[in-house]
């Protein structure tokens, strides 16, 4: 038997065992043809308001929008693995904010370094890509970023997927003291307090902590050390700082993050990481308060709960969003 009528032999055999749920692809070129337009990354930029911002993208544009907002102290990177995973069904994107990842770092006399700021951009972010309507992924400071767009442009959000973000003042528990101190008192010393959160040991500590020692290996290092080498950029550390500090402004917004979710009841899938400090499970109860028919799936994992449980998270929100969007 020939080589070529041996691999059709093989394909048929798996086939007939439903080991191969596709059509198969005989010429080599053709299938990598077709993984790169269908589940490949892209990497590209797009310029507003004069600064460049760096996005991931994958999946066809006429599929169902997903959205990915990063959090700190990490950019788009932290959706690396879930990008491709989502791809082949929904038009997958994630970008990197001003001061993050491979966005532009303007000075901080040349930008205002706010969440609202950040808005604004992922809003006029959103028109340049003609992005239409999208579901949200919102994790950490993704979540502020995220509810403010939708505050914005609620018609245009279909679904919300919830990760490890904050929009209830039962979610900030002690970890948020010696923050809360410096939003009341803008002083250098309350300032200077906070820098040690930005040190190599502190980023470590904020993708390994809390998670169950078998899944201690799951973790790549190369991740908070990519997060880290961003955050010693030279005057990256001062605008972490700022940002710190204008964090209380989402404080603020809380009441009108939950009208938003009384009045337009988006669908809303919560994956959180249970074990995490930051943003612990009492954070995540409250918004059946305001979204009583939102999932809501507490996993054994700390803060960047896609490290470890990323296939668990990715099979519920493929579920989810065939449910949700279906509808």
């Amino acid at each position: 038997m020939n080589t070529f009528n041996l691999k059709h032999a093989f394909s048929a055999a798996f086939l007939a065992l439903g080991l191969i749920t596709t059509p198969v692809i005989t010429s080599t070129s053709a299938q990598a043809t077709s993984i790169q337009t269908e589940t490949a990354v892209h990497y590209k930029t797009t310029e507003i308001d004069g600064l460049e911002i760096f996005y991931r993208e994958a999946g066809a544009k006429d599929a169902p929008t997903l959205l990915l907002l990063h959090g700190f102290p990490t950019s788009s990177q932290q959706y690396r693995n879930l990008i491709p995973v989502l791809a082949d069904k929904y038009h997958v994107i994630a970008p990197d904010y001003p001061g993050f990842g491979r966005s532009a770092m303007p000075a901080r006399e040349d930008f205002d370094y706010s969440f609202a700021s950040y808005a604004s951009l992922m809003e006029d972010f959103t028109q340049n890509l003609k992005l239409d309507s999208y579901s949200l992924y919102v994790m950490d400071y993704g979540a502020p970023v995220g509810y403010r767009l939708a505050l914005k442009a609620p018609e245009k959000v279909n679904a919300l997927i919830i990760q490890n973000g904050n929009a209830y003042d039962e979610g900030l528990l002690e970890f948020w003291d010696v923050f809360k101190t410096y939003w009341s008192d803008n002083t250098t010393e309350n300032r200077e307090k906070l820098r040690g959160f930005l040190k190599v040991g502190a980023t470590e500590w904020q993708y390994t902590h809390g998670i169950p020692a078998e899944n201690a290996g799951l973790v790549s290092p190369d991740a908070w050390m990519l997060d880290q080498a961003y955050l010693d950029r030279p005057g990256n550390q001062e605008i972490q700082l700022d940002l710190f500090y204008d964090y209380r402004t989402n404080v603020d917004l809380y009441p009108d993050f939950q009208e938003y979710f009384r009045t337009y009841q988006p669908p809303t899938l919560i994956v959180w990481g249970k074990n995490d400090v930051i943003f612990p499970a009492e954070g995540a109860a409250p918004y059946l308060r305001d979204l009583p028919k939102a999932e809501v799936n507490m996993l054994d994992a700390g803060h960047f709960a896609l490290e470890t449980n990323g296939p668990e998270i990715a099979v519920k929100i493929r579920t989810f969003l065939d449910r949700s969007l279906s509808n």
